[in-house]
């Protein structure tokens, strides 16, 4: 390996997760020790690999185990876009620690932990439009404003000043105008204050009881005009979390793993539920997510007629419909049967998007 800066900076992220081979391993340690630029880096994505972890990540200069490939794109980037690209794909087969929380709330944690690694990305960058009219400081905000439901039916204590909408607004148009109000509230302070907030609120959030006991957790709580378990009201927060984490992390050119396996599939369960309710009536539809449990499709729509097409849709793919970050003709599927019952479902998916 060649000891110089350039050459050096090229192998950080691969370092930081412990995917060197052990010649490169040793030397770069040597290196960071003489240089402060490169070292500060070094740290940089350290941190990053202990908040996606939820704990201290591995030795760099351990031994990998046996068998375990080397990305090779640790070579190929230049600088600090190359180690970031670097960091992202190797990060996508980490799988986040979350103790002490319930399988419910485990999806919630594991996504704050990745946003919360995610914008330590964005000193210098806060002005950069992400999604909608936001940037992304106030895609922050607008997470403040969306957690702030779940924590004031928790007992969390309010982290934005009171809403002075009036009673009786419509539930979409009232979240309209508190999310506003908190974006302009957020935009009078700093980036950071905005993200020591959203962290801290999230933090109280998973240190409650209901996120830590399933039976708690079971009780109904009708929140932006869902009526759901407290439970499924988690994973929402987790959907929406890692949603604006995807949407901050394309806006910087950063890939944002997705969620793990099985977070995923109960983000896409909970979907399907909620889909299947505004399609009651609609002729009925099967509908398979692949990845998700061996077998499982659901028939959404009337049971009072025979199945008039059937989709297929990628877990993530299916989330981001869900999430209106495809139009309807636009997400990748595989569709047999009546084009039009099919293309209802797409549509009504992509409609029950707040995010």
């Amino acid at each position: 390996m060649t000891n110089d800066h350039d050459g050096v900076r090229e192998l950080l992220a691969a370092w930081a997760v412990g995917a060197l081979p052990p010649a490169d391993a040793r030397a770069v340690p040597l290196h960071l020790a003489h240089c402060e630029t490169c070292a500060a880096e070094a740290e940089r994505l350290r941190a990053t690999v202990r908040l996606l972890d939820g704990a201290p990540g591995p030795d760099p200069g351990a031994r990998d185990a046996p068998g375990r490939p080397r990305d090779e794109a640790a070579r190929a980037g230049e600088g600090r876009g190359g180690a970031d690209a670097v960091l992202a794909s190797a990060l996508r087969s980490r799988r986040p620690r979350t103790p002490g929380v319930a399988p419910h709330a485990a999806p919630y944690a594991a996504a704050v932990a990745g946003l919360q690694a995610l914008v330590r990305e964005l000193p210098g960058r806060w002005g950069t439009p992400v999604v909608h009219d936001w940037d992304a400081h106030a895609t922050v905000a607008h997470l403040v404003a969306a957690d702030e439901h779940l924590a004031l039916a928790l007992g969390v204590g309010a982290r934005l000043p009171a809403s002075r909408i009036p009673a009786g607004t419509p539930a979409a148009h009232a979240w309209e105008l508190r999310t506003a109000d908190a974006i302009a509230h957020e935009h009078a302070r700093t980036p950071e204050e905005t993200v020591a907030t959203w962290a801290a609120q999230a933090a109280d959030l998973l240190a409650t009881p209901e996120a830590r006991d399933p039976s708690l957790a079971a009780r109904a709580a009708t929140l932006m005009g869902l009526r759901l378990p407290v439970a499924d009201h988690f994973v929402i927060r987790a959907f929406e979390a890692w949603i604006h984490a995807d949407d901050i992390g394309r806006a910087l050119g950063i890939a944002v793993p997705p969620p793990p396996d099985e977070h995923l599939e109960q983000l896409v369960r909970l979907a399907v539920r909620i889909l299947g309710l505004a399609l009651h009536d609609a002729p009925p539809v099967l509908v398979e997510v692949t990845g998700t449990t061996p077998g499982t499709g659901w028939v959404l729509g009337s049971d009072a007629e025979p199945v008039a097409a059937e989709l297929t849709l990628d877990p993530v793919d299916f989330c981001l419909l869900v999430g209106g970050r495809y139009a309807p003709d636009e997400v990748p599927r595989g569709l047999t049967g009546d084009e039009r019952a099919a293309r209802n479902v797409l549509a009504t998916a992509a409609s029950l998007a707040w995010l």
